[in-house]
């Protein structure tokens, strides 16, 4: 390879990796238009930079050399793009979770189609500097394939990075095989039973079942995963009896579901794009959502009939922007929603109308919650501040400003005492709610912190990162007590028995709690088909699902993570890959036989 083709493949790696820097830091986007919303995962973005790279060694080969055939390449490129523009119509780069919007029109549409046409300039350079001969559809074809390979980027910089620690990834995972695990524990418990009663005796077995009895302790297990949503769940609801689950979804529906059953009821429908937020009234009657679309939109449960479209003054909208969080008051009198363009505002439930509108906030507002004793309301937003509000003034009471990122979601204990917040900088942090002082700082997620909520008896939090983390904490103590499997949003059943979270490929997981003995689990904790266990879909191939695999071990290894459900947690994961493995033997038979 000559110096020039190391340079140039300086600029594409370069670009690529910068790509990954803004999936990263930006997280989850997705275009919208009047085709619908697509989300835009981490390998598009990564590719987007590659071409950026490309682009920019084109430039600069083209100054360097005085190619003409540069400006023949953007003008193609230009044109190319103008015509997608004509197809596809206004697009619009959407990013809910920081509250990025904004379009796309004819001229940027061109522009990139120009950069990508100075990008195959670049690449065409390489190639000849790099002296390779192929055709331009072998070209495509090479470039497609490395495009897809950027998947596993990720996975090489965390195979880096257990290198550079001094782990062995092998050696750890293969002394924690399932059988052998099981055994090790069942001898620990005998060895254990056998120090405590030497000689059996009627006085030693009643002293011994006292003790065990003492020892039960409880977990979450996942028992039920719901499947009905066409892509990622944003919002999840449930009414106050308990029976009735809502979910809204990026697929533009918003769900309504039979909590104890887990049987699909009804599907609501109307919103033009991605359905950010859901609630329900306290009476159990009305549903309401917000969207991308930047409506808020209302349905009656009981008849399932469409009520209304919120709308301010003379405008078309309910908001200027993505309507991100939506929250009934208490006593179920107003509807409050916070939106991308900064501002809250309040609605009244049953007439329908804006009453108010609350500004403060700098950025986005991604989160609201209203306390029990309906006397304070919380915002929470991109401008990385958290807000209190009273609803009687409806004058700005206090501002926290101790997050050093976006806030991502807030919530209010039961007893109206403590306000709990969730942000970027992959913090939780716990505030008297009337003084407005910082009670503790809660450590544990490396990414964004998007969802959190506590038990009905304010004894427990459960909160979701942007990693696909679920993390139980015991509230009194800040000490974490579990962790799972599972995706943002959460949410408690209003008895405390039941937790719900979001889970692959748009489905919903159902977690419940179990007993446990001695802190020795020898059931799964992670439950469900393997590709459910391992949060990857059925179809994906073997490098991304042992990617998924080794970060799950790196969770739930028990020399890093001391959970008395880490070392169960671990077998099903070791199960689950196990079960992948010779579902992959089998299908690779079939393929050699035939």
């Amino acid at each position: 390879m000559t110096q020039n083709s190391k340079t140039g493949a300086a600029f594409i790696a370069g670009g690529s990796i910068a790509g990954a820097g803004v999936s990263a830091a930006v997280g989850g986007m997705g275009l919208a238009g009047g085709f619908g919303a697509v989300g835009i995962g981490a390998t598009p973005v990564v590719g987007a930079g590659a071409v950026a790279g490309a682009a920019a060694y084109g430039a600069f080969k083209a100054i360097a050399q005085g190619d003409a055939a540069a400006f023949g390449a953007m003008g193609i490129g230009a044109v190319g793009g103008a015509g997608v523009y004509s197809v596809v119509g206004g697009v619009g780069l959407v990013a809910p979770k920081v509250g990025l919007a904004f379009g796309i029109g004819a001229v940027p549409m061109a522009g990139v189609g120009a950069v990508v046409g100075l990008a195959a300039y670049g690449i065409a350079k390489l190639l000849d500097e790099s002296e390779i001969r192929e055709t331009p559809a072998q070209l495509f074809e090479r470039m497609e394939e490395k495009v897809l390979q950027m998947d596993y980027y990720s996975a090489a910089v965390m195979e880096l990075e257990a290198f550079l620690s001094g782990e062995d990834l092998n050696q750890k995972f293969a002394a924690l095989e399932v059988e052998d695990e099981l055994q090790a524990l069942k001898a620990q418990l005998k060895k254990k039973s056998e120090f405590v009663n030497p000689k059996p005796s009627t006085g030693n077995i009643e002293s011994d079942t006292i003790s065990l009895t003492t020892q039960l302790s409880e977990t979450w297990r996942c028992v039920r995963t719901l499947k009905g949503h066409l892509a990622a769940v944003n919002a999840i609801a449930l009414s106050p009896d308990g029976t009735t689950l809502v979910s809204a979804s990026d697929d533009r529906q918003v769900n309504l579901w039979n909590l104890k059953t887990g049987k699909w009821l009804y599907t609501f429908s109307g919103q033009a794009e991605a359905v950010l937020s859901v609630a329900i009234s306290p009476d159990g009657q009305q549903i309401a959502s917000g969207s991308v679309d930047r409506k808020i939109s209302t349905w009656q449960i009981d008849t399932k009939k469409y009520l209304d479209t919120l709308f301010y003054l003379n405008s078309p909208y309910s908001h200027n922007g993505f309507v991100n969080s939506v929250a009934y008051s208490p006593d179920g009198k107003i509807l409050v929603s916070g939106s991308a363009d900064k501002t809250i505002r309040i609605w009244g439930r049953y007439t329908r109308t804006l009453k108010r509108t609350l500004n403060g906030h700098s950025d986005g507002v991604l989160s609201v919650a209203i306390s029990p004793d309906n006397t304070t309301l919380a915002s929470a937003s991109t401008d990385k501040t958290i807000r209190l509000w009273d609803l009687k003034t409806w004058q700005q009471r206090c501002i926290f400003t101790e997050h050093l990122a976006a806030v991502n979601t807030v919530t209010i204990s039961p007893d109206s005492q403590t306000l709990i917040s969730g942000s970027t900088d992959a913090t939780i942090k716990l505030w008297n709610l009337h003084t407005g002082e910082l009670l503790t700082t809660l450590v544990g997620h490396s990414t964004a912190v998007l969802s959190v909520a506590i038990s009905p008896n304010g004894k427990t939090l459960a909160s979701a990162s942007q990693d696909g983390i679920i993390k139980l904490w015991n509230l009194q103590t800040g000490k974490l007590l579990q962790t799972l499997s599972g995706c943002t949003p959460v949410a408690f059943s209003p008895d405390g028995s039941t937790l719900l979270s979001g889970g692959n490929g748009g489905s919903i997981k159902i977690w419940s709690q179990i007993q446990t003995f001695n802190n020795l689990e020898l059931d799964a904790v992670l439950s469900g088909e393997w590709w459910e266990i391992l949060g990857v879909n059925q179809s994906d191939d073997a490098n991304v699902v042992k990617f998924a695999y080794h970060r799950l071990a790196r969770l739930y290894h028990p020399d890093v993570n001391t959970c008395v459900s880490a070392k169960a947690s671990m077998q099903a994961i070791n199960q689950a890959y196990k079960e992948f493995e010779k579902q992959l033997n089998t299908q690779n038979h079939i393929n050699f036989a035939k």
